[in-house]
């Protein structure tokens, strides 16, 4: 009667490559899972500060009756582009931010820069 003989591969140097490859792979997805969700919390930092201006344009807008046309052709860009900031999901530049500032007369940026 023959046994049974069971042949159990020892690792090569290919198998371990390929272990030291998989665990470098989840370190990656695992810090770029975190790169992730940081970056998707500052971009809601700036959602937050965004729809606020959103807010103070349009609770102004209604103040002096102007409609978006109106503030487009003051700030010197589309009717488009002013319904996309009033969304509140727009990253707006310091030039877009005063030009909203001297279109509808109010202080956005109140930062105060001491030399």
């Amino acid at each position: 009667m023959l046994s049974q003989l069971f042949i159990v591969p020892l690792p090569t140097n290919r198998t371990k490559v390929f272990l030291i490859h998989t665990m470098a792979e989840e370190k990656i997805d695992n810090a770029l899972g975190e790169v992730k969700n940081i970056m998707e919390n500052k971009r809601e930092d700036w959602v937050c500060h965004s729809q606020a201006i959103a807010a103070t344009m349009s609770d102004r807008m209604e103040e002096l009756g102007m409609t978006q046309r109106v503030l487009a052709e003051k700030m010197n860009c589309t009717q488009q582009y002013v319904s996309k900031v009033l969304k509140g999901r727009e990253n707006l530049s310091l030039e877009t931010l005063c030009k909203i500032e001297n279109a509808l007369g109010i202080k956005i940026l109140q930062a105060r820069i001491n030399k």
